[in-house]
């Protein structure tokens, strides 16, 4: 709309197009002031490999199998579940018994009650019975959830599927077959190709999933996932190549013995709450925001994709340069507690404004600016974190508290809507991030490391616990470790390396590969 002088009104929603162009004219320049560093930093990146790297540094074919196959299926899974976070409570709201946002909210989260019970077990039981077979399994379930969501006729049935669907919980078997599949110093980079396709499908599914609801309605995406879950079987037999050796390894699997160590970190603690409370604020979110735009606006729930492609632009082109920031400064503590600020100051926005349109817009650009940066740090701090050896126990633990914030978050911000109003939801959402605030705040800085990983000589005889012993002492006195962890039944060693001393002349690669020869 336009005032006396032709000047744009922003505060009118009619105005959708004209924020499209203004966010996409925000994001070109932010990426165009970005590029210059970006391209610099990759740049310095590929030299360091050329210097400090060899052939047996890139993946191999198989390798890269595995990793892009397991990614997509992971990725396929991602986008089931999420494409229907920006409209499945306003149809949801359309069964004829009329649900309360509480059963709303509960099959929002439903599956992620089931995800956090089953997720450590089938990850546990792959070791005895097989990667592959527990895959199937696990998908087997999630396309039978998915179909019985589809077919639902009331909420309760509703409600049923989403639970069944979360107990296909193969998060954990995925990953310990990518272990399986991939040499310890390539591990990193293949888990982190799994961590952007999800990142990636977040976003996707938030844009799709309006569209999609357009064109094949809500039970039409439970029915594609499914169909899609039945390919990724297909995918799993066919194209993921068989591990010539399944084992268990540490920093990919949950072991029973470590737990308690985990569960008494104190760091590691918070950062537990702090996935807790960032999903359980998102699932509560995603139970009012979709009512409140179709309320405080024109626009349906089939145009929310309208909103949510700028917001997410925008909130990306501010969120790049506080991760170089992080990066370049090792600011990663500083910038973690400003951005769990950020995620507090969004939930107070939303409590005061989520009756109006554009109070609602400006919110969720805050808070995807907040949750991009915090999705994307916690992982990384966690395995600066955790100890060596205990990496993926720690993971295993972190992912099921998410899990259960999934859950928590549906059926809380359910509830208080339904008793107190939508701004109920944002006043217990900003006590929660509050209470993180204090915890982030106190926590110890996570270190300016590099993990690396070695693979022993598999021809060799497994080392004994003294000789282990000797070679873990002997690590431990090299310039620049942190932390040497020496796993003879896994043929590992983890180093954990100060990122200054790694990145000089003083970090000696020769010696460690001297060392591990014996």
């Amino acid at each position: 709309m336009l005032g006396a002088k032709g000047s744009v009104n922003f505060w009118q929603p009619a105005n959708i197009p004209t924020f499209l162009k203004l966010a996409q004219v925000i994001y070109m320049t932010a990426i165009k002031n970005q590029l210059g560093g970006l391209v610099k930093d990759v740049a310095a990146h590929k030299m360091a490999a050329l210097v400090e790297g060899s052939s047996l540094d890139k993946m191999t074919p198989v390798e890269l199998r595995a990793t892009v196959s397991l990614a997509s299926i992971y990725g396929l899974r991602m986008f089931g579940l999420f494409s229907i976070l920006p409209i499945f409570a306003v149809y949801a709201a359309s069964f004829p018994e009329h649900p309360t946002p509480l059963m709303i909210g509960l099959a929002l989260g439903a599956y992620g009650l089931t995800q956090a019970l089953f997720q450590l077990p089938f990850g546990m039981a792959s070791d005895k019975f097989g990667r592959k077979p527990m895959i199937y399994l696990g998908l087997g379930i999630f396309a039978v959830g998915s179909m019985m969501a589809a077919l639902a006729m009331n909420i309760e049935g509703m409600i049923i599927g989403r639970a069944v669907q979360g107990a296909g919980a193969v998060s954990a078997v995925v990953t310990a077959l990518l272990a399986d599949l991939t040499r310890d110093e390539n591990r990193t980079k293949a888990m982190a190709s799994i961590g952007a396709t999800i990142g990636v499908a977040f976003a996707v599914s938030l844009v799709g999933g309006p569209l999609l609801n357009q064109w094949i309605g809500v039970p039409g995406i439970f029915f594609m996932t499914a169909v899609l879950t039945l390919a990724a079987i297909a995918v799993v037999k066919y194209v993921v190549p068989d591990p010539v050796n399944s084992h268990y390894h540490s920093d990919a699997s949950a072991a029973p013995a470590k737990l308690k160590d985990v569960l008494n970190n104190a760091q590691l603690l918070r950062l537990n709450y702090g996935i807790f409370a960032l999903h359980a604020a998102q699932m509560a979110m995603f139970v009012v925001v979709p009512f409140a735009i179709s309320k405080a606006s024109t626009l349906n729930v089939n145009q929310h994709w309208f909103i949510y492609l700028p917001v997410l632009l925008l909130s990306f082109a501010l969120m790049v340069p506080a991760i170089i920031y992080a990066e370049k400064q090792a600011k990663m503590k500083q910038v973690f507690v400003a951005a769990v600020a950020t995620m507090l100051f969004a939930q107070v926005l939303f409590a005061f404004s989520i009756s109006f349109f554009w109070g609602i817009v400006f919110s969720l650009t805050v808070y995807f600016v907040a949750f991009n940066l915090l999705e994307a740090s916690l992982p990384s701090i966690i395995s600066k974190m955790a100890p060596a050896a205990a990496k993926g126990t720690a993971m295993g633990v972190y992912n099921t508290a998410q899990s259960l914030g999934i859950f928590v978050g549906g059926a809380i911000g359910g509830y208080l809507s339904h008793r107190f109003g939508f701004s109920s939801v944002f006043i217990f959402c900003s006590v929660m991030m509050l209470l993180w605030l204090l915890l982030a705040y106190s926590m110890q800085a996570p270190p300016a490391l590099k993990t690396k990983m070695y693979s022993l000589d598999e021809a060799s005889a497994e080392l004994s616990t003294e000789q282990a012993s000797k070679l873990k002492n002997q690590l431990s006195k090299l310039a620049g470790v942190l932390e040497a962890v020496v796993l003879p039944q896994e043929r590992t060693v983890i180093l954990k390396v100060d990122l200054k001393i790694h990145n000089t002349q003083a970090w000696n690669e020769s010696k460690v590969q001297q060392l591990l020869r014996g």
